[in-house]
């Protein structure tokens, strides 16, 4: 499980990668860290959020309604083509789900192997990044095409940030049994999704990458995995000491 990256990490990485991020004063202390923990963090959940109206879905989001609390995602992928940051933290987006997706999402084989999503026998909101894209779900209400790229290029810049495939990437319907979102006329499939998204994740631009640490890593392991010199991994960790790293560290590796 990974350490949860820092917002301004995630922001960055983004933009790099092509995709509009629009932020509010105090959104990254805005979340539900008081009512459990946030983190290890494993994937990015991709929902639509049953509302119309780019000011309504954004206060929403950010609120909440009554007996579900906001912030309601991490992110809204809005009709306009942008990203915006609505809170930063634990959020009540993903709710219960199958452990068994969860488990394909952790050994990132999700598209190879897709488990049948049956049973809601965990909680996913510590686990997951969520983005709620404004869309009114009935599947009739289109995405744009600028929608649904920023959408794929913002999540497959954080699989790219934290290392990770696009495997790591699943819809709300792949989580919990009877959901339908993401759906409607110019969504792509969650593969297709996936697939697009890997082919941002394999030709990025000139970001940083990080590796997460795993049980039984050192630097020079870490370093050979990724054809590059212990004193490269070094020069790009100058405030890690390579004999303190433990499980679950994000390392820079490029």
């Amino acid at each position: 499980m990974a350490t949860p990256p820092s917002h301004t990490a995630v922001v960055e990485a983004m933009r790099k990668f092509g995709v509009e991020v629009v932020t509010y004063p105090g959104w990254e202390n805005h979340n539900r860290n008081q009512v459990g923990k946030w983190g290890g963090v494993n994937g990015v959940m991709i929902h639509h959020t049953v509302t119309r109206g780019h000011d309504n879905t954004l206060n929403i989001l950010k609120r909440g309604y009554s007996g579900l609390p906001g912030p309601l995602s991490q992110f809204a992928g809005m009709k306009d083509g942008k990203v915006y940051g609505i809170g930063w933290g634990r959020c009540n987006h993903a709710g219960k789900g199958d452990s068994d997706v969860h488990s394909a999402v952790v050994a990132e084989n999700y598209g190879d192997y897709p488990p049948r999503c049956d049973e809601a026998d965990m909680d996913g909101n510590p686990h997951y990044i969520g983005f709620e894209c404004e869309n009114m779900g009935d599947g009739e209400d289109p995405w744009p095409e600028i929608q649904t790229d920023a959408v794929i290029r913002a999540a497959a810049a954080i699989c790219y940030l934290m290392g990770w495939s696009a495997d790591s990437i699943i819809g709300h319907k792949e989580w919990q049994p009877g959901k339908v979102d993401p759906r409607g006329p110019g969504m792509p499939s969650m593969a297709e999704f996936r697939r697009r998204a890997q082919a941002y994740i394999d030709n990025p631009p000139n970001t940083k990458k990080f590796y997460t640490v795993v049980a039984g890593d050192t630097f020079w392991a870490i370093a050979r995995k990724h054809g590059i010199s212990v004193e490269a991994l070094v020069a790009l960790n100058p405030s890690v000491s390579p004999s303190l790293i433990h499980p679950g560290d994000n390392i820079r590796v490029k």
